[in-house]
């Protein structure tokens, strides 16, 4: 075990001190990939705190793409090549001479992260107390494949009630998060699949499908999402969308392309649609729009959801809803696999719905987030003549567009580097092309009113704005 040093008098957070110590841990390569850390509770007694302060540390190092939890084994640290491309605060640069040159950003605009300080760690720890009292050694069985009945069930519910997905709990599939879901989907669908994907995409799902070999056709969007004509030119028989909340441009789909879209899935038998409902508890301009599967009367679309952006990414348990005819598939072909998260865990997040904390939780984040969004906007008025703010309806990282041409998107990074601050550009989502006029992503969900005042203030001389 490598042995951490924290100081009980410093006023800077224990959790804090501990996710900083693994930070430069693995910047000086002292925890090479793969290296497993010790788990939560040897830690805690190791430092002589408590396990929760332990835990915060690692859900904010997991939320941030260093470590990644894996079922039955702990914590391991992740592939660096894979976290600069995606949400690591830290650029690796090498020097002249072969050494790294480190650089911590002072303030990094992630579009990925969310704010852990309002995690519910009290109510998560009364509610593993009472598992454990009320449930004893059941929970040490082995239970159903696609997770137990009472957490498909209250899944069920929340889903119909909040985003009109109907479906029975039979059709629910519990995974360690949706890597894990789409890679189990893989086994259902043909193999000779081919997807159509909206461009630029989610990254990840995109990855997934390619190491699979799938056939990928990057579609075009416009301002209501994926075009349907491309699509039905392509030979595509599984579309890949995220209506709620297109990641990474922030377009919301009206309705009447979600009827297209269907209707292009019902002209032909073997066609899906895979509904990721990223984002999707958080909007801030009128109702929230019901799930595209909502409107699906025949069975075509797959429904994929997760728990990471509602309450911490190091639950790491998502749902997929598949249509009868992929359940009976699944039933033929899959139902063998054991599940992949543990029944404590479902009977803790169980409880959580059961007892109405996940809703309240829910609604106390979507105010949270929202009083950073209206910040945000407000703090950029005054860069309307240079900018074009866009994906600001939902979500948690909204987009600026340059049309003046000033600053190739490449320079605005290199630039906002130069002054320590993180932002991301639109045209690392891009399959294949990339955005017509410059345009970044700025996250907000995981910084305070006063580090995006300071990171703005920075990039606006950094930018001349």
């Amino acid at each position: 075990m490598f042995h951490i040093s924290v100081d009980h008098e410093s006023k800077k957070p224990m959790y804090l001190q501990i996710y900083e110590y693994i930070v430069n841990e693995i910047k000086q390569g002292q925890l090479p990939c793969n290296s497993k850390l010790p788990s939560g509770r040897e830690l805690a007694q190791d430092l002589n705190i408590s396990r929760n302060t332990v835990n915060m540390a690692y859900e904010q190092l997991e939320s941030e793409g260093y470590i990644e939890a894996q079922p039955k084994r702990g914590y391991f640290v992740r592939e660096m090549d894979g976290l600069l491309d995606l949400n690591t605060p830290l650029e690796v640069q090498l020097s002249n001479t072969g050494g790294e040159t480190i650089k911590e950003y002072r303030v990094d605009f992630s579009p990925f992260g969310i704010d852990l300080r309002y995690a519910p760690n009290h109510r998560w720890q009364r509610l593993m107390k009472e598992t454990m009292l009320d449930t004893g050694a059941d929970l040490f069985r082995n239970g159903d494949p696609q997770g137990d009945i009472g957490l498909r069930t209250a899944i069920r519910d929340y889903l119909h009630r909040s985003r009109g997905v109907n479906c029975r709990e039979e059709q629910i599939i519990i995974g360690a998060g949706t890597d894990y879901l789409l890679m189990l989907l893989t086994r259902l669908l043909p193999k000779d699949t081919k997807v159509a994907m909206e461009n630029p995409a989610y990254q990840q799902a995109y990855r997934v499908f390619h190491n699979f070999n799938y056939t990928i056709y990057p579609m075009p969007l416009d301002e209501e999402g994926m075009e349907i004509q491309p699509l039905k030119e392509s030979d595509a028989n599984l579309a890949f969308v995220t209506p709620s909340h297109q990641f990474p441009l922030g377009i919301v789909m009206p309705v009447n392309r979600r009827l297209q879209l269907l209707n292009w899935a019902y002209e032909k038998e073997d066609c899906y649609i895979l509904e990721d409902d990223y984002d999707s508890e958080f909007r801030y301009q009128g109702k929230p729009i019901p799930a595209l599967q909502s409107l699906d009367t025949k069975g075509k679309v797959i429904y994929l959801g997760t728990l990471s952006k509602a309450i911490s990414p190091a639950i790491r348990m998502g749902y997929m809803v598949l249509p009868k005819s992929l359940y009976e598939v699944y039933q033929q072909q899959a139902s063998f696999y054991a599940t992949t998260v543990s029944r404590i865990d479902q009977e803790i997040v169980r409880r959580f719905f059961a007892e109405g904390y996940f809703e309240r939780h829910l609604n106390r984040m979507r105010g949270i987030y929202r009083a950073k969004h209206d910040y945000l906007l407000s703090r950029l008025a005054t860069w309307k003549e240079r900018v074009i703010i866009e994906g600001h309806s939902a979500g948690l990282h909204i987009l600026l567009e340059f049309q003046d041409a000033m600053y190739s998107e490449a320079e605005l990074v290199e630039r906002a580097e130069q002054a320590g601050i993180k932002v991301y550009p639109l045209s690392a989502y891009y399959i294949t092309g990339c955005s017509v006029y410059p345009t970044v992503l700025l996250g907000y969900a995981n910084l305070t009113e006063e580090e995006m005042e300071d990171g703005l203030h920075l990039l606006e001389k950094m930018w001349e704005i």
